[in-house]
């Protein structure tokens, strides 16, 4: 397949670089001295399953050089959206699947304004990876899974494309199990992600200063407890036991483990609080379901980085 990896960052370059060394022909963006280490060195990815090194690696900063292609996938940061929103439509043909993998559940629906809803497969990467420095990603743990799917999948009946994909996932070493309901999914995705990242930059804590420190262990379940009442009123068919799955699943992850949000927050770059905890507030207020933990954190962490929330 003709791939188009729009982000070069820890979830593109690791999911793109395994596309690559599988044999498809994957063209990576990225920008400054990652593009130029790249171009240089090739993509060093070094993984808890299994070091490679893309060289040569296609890359370039330029998205209207790459042409339709088959599959994009798109992981940039969310509040990285727009531009790459607006040059889009240059890489989509009548069946380019474009998969969306940022955390939240809005990315779907404005990659859908620009491409149409026809084009967008939402997609969940699972696993704990960023860049290690220009040119080089780490991966430390994790599934080391892409979920996929269409927008409005028929439950067991993958269309053609989404099969295609999935199986070029699997044959390049990484995971991508067929998910029930996409949506559920997602929400799952950020059940887990939104109360960890958030709480984790309030408190500057690991995951697993978090789940060990029964005061913060409360915080968190009482903060998944909130997202998983919003998904229900908004029709989400979460899992019955969501909340102690994602704690199980909390509590078999590296101990060291941040998540971006929480990182970027405390490093002072630009971050997604506004598309993690902003999103959880924003769409609570229209759904009538009070998420007081969320409008809290939301609050504390955008006093505290004023500098570093982009939305």
């Amino acid at each position: 397949m003709r791939i188009a990896v729009l982000g070069t960052g820890g979830i593109g370059g690791y999911f793109g670089g395994r596309l690559a060394m599988a044999g498809h022909d994957v063209t990576f963006l990225a920008r400054g001295a990652h593009l130029e280490a790249i171009r240089e060195h090739g993509l060093v990815v070094t993984s808890v399953a299994g070091d490679f090194t893309v060289q040569p690696a296609q890359a370039t900063d330029d998205i209207g050089s790459i042409g339709p292609v088959d599959v994009v996938l798109l992981a940039v940061k969310t509040w990285q959206l727009p531009p790459v929103l607006a040059a889009l439509p240059t890489l989509v043909g009548p069946d380019t699947a474009v998969v969306t993998t940022q955390n939240g559940v809005e990315a779907p629906d404005q990659v859908a304004a620009a491409v149409g809803r026809a084009a967008v497969l939402p997609g969940i990467a699972k696993l704990f990876v960023h860049i290690e420095a220009p040119g080089r990603i780490t991966h430390v743990g994790g599934p080391g899974s892409l979920v996929v799917d269409e927008w409005s999948a028929t439950p067991g009946v993958p269309s053609e494309r989404v099969t295609r994909l999935r199986q070029a996932l699997v044959d390049s070493g990484a995971a991508s199990p067929a998910p029930e309901d996409i949506w559920a999914e997602l929400w799952s995705k950020m059940l887990f992600v939104v109360p960890f990242g958030s709480l984790g930059a309030a408190l500057d804590a690991t995951i697993g200063e978090l789940r060990t420190q029964p005061p913060r262990r409360a915080l968190l379940e009482d903060a998944m407890r909130e997202v998983e009442a919003l998904a229900r009123a908004r029709g989400i068919r979460l899992p019955d036991r969501v909340v102690a799955g994602t704690m199980a699943f909390v509590d078999d992850q590296p101990a060291d483990g941040t998540t971006t949000l929480q990182r970027d927050l405390l490093e002072g770059r630009p971050s997604e609080l506004d598309a993690w905890t902003g999103a959880v507030v924003r769409l609570a207020s229209g759904s009538d379901v009070d998420v007081p933990l969320h409008r809290l954190l939301l609050e504390v962490l955008t006093a505290r980085h004023p500098g570093s929330v982009i939305g």
